[in-house]
């Protein structure tokens, strides 16, 4: 049987969930590096973490990282693996955090960018 959430915690959920869309919504060209990489990380392994997205991306600034990816989740573009492992971030302290893999709707996103860039290319030569 499921606890139901107290008003308090609704509330302290709903005004999270405020501010990691503020931060998705504050900077659409982070937004899409990050939806590069995810998709590029999504396809060349089965399963990643934000740690191997945070080697490659520049400093996006406290939370980006994080609220893009759940952005990304909500979206349907990636699914949780249930797994955790721990952050190689600093400011997390390593924090489990989770690992991902792309649904079958990012796949299906990855595959239309990666034959539209190779028709690009075809086009180009």
């Amino acid at each position: 049987m499921t606890r139901r959430l107290t008003v308090a915690e609704r509330l302290a959920s709903d005004n999270k969930n405020l501010l990691l869309e503020e931060i998705v919504q504050s900077d659409e060209w982070s937004q899409f590096l990050v939806e590069q990489a995810v998709l590029h990380f999504g396809q060349a392994n089965p399963e990643f973490s934000c740690n191997m997205l945070r080697h490659v991306l520049p400093d996006l600034g406290h939370g980006f990282l994080g609220a893009a990816i759940n952005a990304l989740r909500r979206g349907g573009v990636i699914e949780h693996t249930g797994r955790y492992v721990p952050s190689t971030s600093p400011a997390t302290h390593g924090h489990p955090i989770a690992v991902w893999r792309l649904s079958d709707r990012g796949m299906a996103i990855a595959r239309q960018r990666r034959d539209a860039r190779l028709q690009q290319g075809r086009a180009v030569a």
